[in-house]
């Protein structure tokens, strides 16, 4: 009988790191089970336990802290004001979960392009600043490849890194969305591009996995001032250095972000 040999630890992380990406976020099996009469194994119960502490229960986003968050973004009148007023914020669950500052952005503060990750991780809680780990290196290069290097506004959904790196909360998204939202309105730009599923999901509020939504020009308008861009959403840095074989993709993306520039 041939042996069967399974994948490696490696290959699987990247595996369900692609299905993520593609938008998958439920499996099916061949036969229904009835879960409510299985109990979970041990192993589930103690991740159950070590995690209950840094992650947010489901439901609805606070609402006094969205109301807080529109009136402090609503006083910035500039980008500059925008950042000390997300610094001094307290109302988003990140920022008592182990994140040691707020990382708001960098880049060119008069760019025509506003480049929206999904949230700070280990290297940019560090350094106060997004994109600046490997997976940001990467993107910097890209940008630069497209002649881009300094057209560019970079910021993120939510401005606290999230325990472990996790994916930010809807809910976290929907207390740091004013902020954002603030963002675009000061900054004004020409183009919007989202990087990764996250960043797509919350900005234009769709359930499109980012493999299907890259390369394709949506518009995001905001509910008040008449405020918009056209936006555009590509794969994350982060996949790309797990799944090469995917940046001819995002390459095609990032020419189409140039191309759309150049013609204005």
């Amino acid at each position: 009988m041939e042996m069967q040999t399974l994948p490696s630890d490696r290959a699987l992380e990247s595996l369900l790191a692609f299905w993520s990406e593609a938008g998958v976020d439920a499996c099916y099996l061949d036969a229904p089970i009835d879960r409510t009469q299985m109990a979970p194994p041990p192993v589930v119960k103690a991740i159950a336990r070590a995690t209950a502490s840094v992650a947010p229960p489901p439901g609805a986003a606070n609402p006094d802290a969205i109301a807080e968050a529109r009136a402090l973004a609503a006083a910035a009148d500039s980008l500059e004001a925008l950042e000390a007023a997300v610094a001094g914020f307290r109302g988003c669950p990140l920022v008592g979960m182990g994140a040691t500052k707020a990382v708001f952005a960098r880049g060119n503060p008069q760019a025509p392009i506003l480049v929206i990750g999904e949230a700070p991780g280990a290297d940019e809680d560090a350094q106060g600043k997004p994109f600046v780990g490997e997976a940001g290196r990467l993107l910097d290069r890209m940008l630069a490849a497209g002649g881009l290097t300094d057209q560019v506004f970079i910021t993120n959904t939510v401005y606290w890194r999230p325990p472990g790196n996790r994916t930010p909360t809807p809910q976290e998204q929907a207390i740091c969305q004013p902020f954002l939202e603030r963002v675009l309105t000061l900054l004004q730009p020409k183009l919007v591009l989202l990087v990764g599923a996250a960043a797509n999901k919350a900005v234009l509020q769709s359930d499109e996995g980012v493999m299907k939504a890259r390369g394709q020009w949506r518009e995001w308008r905001l509910a008040e001032g008449g405020v918009s861009a056209p936006a555009m959403a590509t794969l994350h840095p982060a996949f790309l250095l797990r799944q090469p074989q995917f940046k001819r993709q995002a390459w095609q993306d990032i020419l189409s972000l140039a191309d759309r520039l150049t013609a204005g």
